[in-house]
Order: C-alpha cells, then sequence, then structure tokens
C-alpha cells in the first residue's frame, strides 16, 4: 500500500481525488489546496510544506497550476517524495531542467501527466501500427475557451499533449517545426494555433488547436503504407480505411477498443511504477521538456 497525498483540488485535482479513492493499491493520506472548498475525511492542509513535515508519505500528486509545479515539486523531491506532476512539467524549459536536475539528485521516481497515452483508443491505435510504415499523422484539438486556463495559453495547456502523443505514436523524434498562433478572446496568451512537424523517416504531422470551436473535438488520423486510421479520443472509437484494389474502393474496419477511464488506466500505472520501476507508457520529464522546447523555442510564427 503506497501512502499518496494530493496537492491541488481545482476541476483536474478533483478528478485525481475521486480516482485515488478508487485504486486499493493507493492510500490517499492528506489533501492540500490553499483554499477549503468542501469537508474531506482525510487530513487537510493549506501548507504543503506542513504537510510534508507532519504527514508519513511516499508519493504526491501534483496538480496545481502550471506556473507553480517548480515550486511544490522541488519541495517534495527535496522531503524525499516521489511524485506525479501534471503536465506539462513546468512553466518553461528551464524550471523544467531544475526540476530533473533534483530528481536525480535525490533519486526519486518522476511521472508527468500525459493523460491522452492512457486513451484506450491511443492504445490500440499504437497496437494496429505496430511494425506499420506511418507516412502522416493530424491531430485537431479543440473546444470553446475554458475560463480556469489563466496563467498559460493553448500551445502549453493543449498543444504539449498533442506534441507528446506524435512522438509516443510514431516513436520517431521532432526535427523540423513551424507554430502559428494567435490571440482572438484570451486576455494575455494565444488561443489559436496550428503547427507543423518533419519527423524522422519523413513522416509529416501536424496540429490544429484552439479555444473558439464551440463543440469539443479530439481526434487523430493517421495514414500508413496500407490503410489510414480514424481515432475519436472523446468518443473512444477507432476506424481502418484501407484500399480494395479491383475497383479503387474502400474498406471500412471498426477496430477493438475496450473502453476505459483515461486516469484510472493512468494512475493505474503510476501505482505499478512506485512499486516495479516500470513506467508503463508514462511520460519522463525529459519528454516533458521535449515538448516545451517544441512548443515555446522552435519557430513561431504570429
Amino acid at each position: 500500500m503506497k501512502k499518496v497525498a494530493l496537492i491541488g483540488l481545482g476541476s483536474m485535482g478533483r478528478n485525481h481525488y475521486r480516482i485515488l479513492k478508487e485504486i486499493r493499491g493507493f492510500e490517499l493520506v492528506a489533501i492540500c489546496d490553499v483554499v477549503k472548498n468542501k469537508d474531506y475525511p482525510e487530513p487537510f492542509y493549506s501548507s504543503v510544506d506542513d504537510m510534508l513535515e507532519n504527514e508519513g508519505i511516499d508519493a504526491c500528486v501534483i496538480v496545481v497550476p502550471t506556473f507553480l509545479h517548480k515550486e511544490v515539486a522541488i519541495k517534495c523531491l527535496k522531503k524525499g517524495k516521489d511524485i506525479f506532476i501534471e503536465k506539462p512539467v513546468a512553466s518553461t524549459v528551464e524550471e523544467g531542467y531544475d526540476i530533473l536536475q533534483i530528481a536525480n539528485e535525490m533519486n526519486k521516481k518522476v511521472a508527468v501527466g500525459y493523460i491522452e497515452r492512457f486513451n484506450p483508443v491511443v492504445s490500440a491505435l499504437k497496437d494496429e501500427l505496430e511494425d506499420t510504415e506511418i507516412y502522416s499523422i493530424g491531430i485537431t484539438r479543440v473546444g470553446p475557451f475554458p475560463p480556469r486556463i489563466a496563467d498559460v495559453g493553448i500551445l502549453t495547456d493543449l498543444s504539449v499533449h498533442d506534441i507528446d502523443l506524435i512522438r509516443y505514436i510514431t516513436q520517431r523524434e521532432i526535427v523540423k517545426t513551424n507554430i502559428y498562433r494567435s490571440r482572438k478572446i484570451h486576455n494575455h496568451h494565444e488561443d489559436n494555433a496550428m503547427l507543423s512537424f518533419k519527423l524522422e523517416h519523413d513522416i509529416v504531422a501536424s496540429i490544429t488547436t484552439n479555444w473558439l470551436t464551440p463543440f469539443r473535438k479530439r481526434t487523430i488520423e493517421v495514414a500508413t503504407k496500407d490503410s489510414y486510421f480514424e481515432a475519436d479520443l472523446m468518443a473512444q472509437d477507432l476506424t481502418e480505411f484501407s484500399q480494395y484494389k479491383k475497383n479503387n474502393s474502400y474498406v471500412k474496419r471498426k477496430c477493438m477498443v475496450k473502453k476505459e477511464e483515461p486516469l484510472l488506466r493512468e494512475q493505474l500505472a503510476f501505482l505499478n511504477f512506485l512499486e516495479t520501476g516500470e513506467r508503463s507508457g508514462l511520460s519522463t520529464i525529459e519528454d516533458s521538456i521535449i515538448t516545451l522546447e517544441i512548443s515555446a523555442k522552435k519557430r513561431i510564427i504570429d
């Protein structure tokens, strides 16, 4: 049984709270947030320092705003705690390297929460693409503006999901990047972006993302040597289209996807990581730094 603390009780933090309570291998021994909006059966702290000092904790799940990631992560690491930290690992590449340095010095386990890796349709797509030559991959992630997002723009909040997915699905590194972005309704940050990439082995990729669309859409399209795949991340549906040689038509096949909650799968993987050291698809600090480097330091065109 791993004793775990949850830091951050916003909308995503409350989801983690529910999941951590469901998993038998975790014992939720403390929770922490700056504001107590409801009563909880677990000890509640408004200070991370006080919580770390007073509770026996094996690992911390960090779900605070991105600009606080470095401060909270380093406090937990220096107290000898393994950590799960929601994506991205930090606000900047430099802060990501600061966390990495302390994690290495303390020899602690760290996982970064790129939840889409644990979407069952992504797992099914990766299985279908095994030993297949990928030509291109395109991801669409759009929806209405979420008022909860104030500290970062869409490149840091959303596109990092999909930059990570492109690398995770293809198992290839991105070698060239162009990013076009604009700000339409957000007070301080970009809310509309298109990203294009070239990967190793001449794979091309793109991401379309915005906070301007009145409905949510999360899709992945992959062209391969033999087939074309469409994945719906919200419905957890995967379809393959393959060419029928005789009359230039195509065959449509619904692929098997076992529908499960991605966050549950992700936290079960984190528990296994704590117990065995096997990552089972969990993102590393280095993975998250790469996504930050791509979204922040490559060629950005306003």
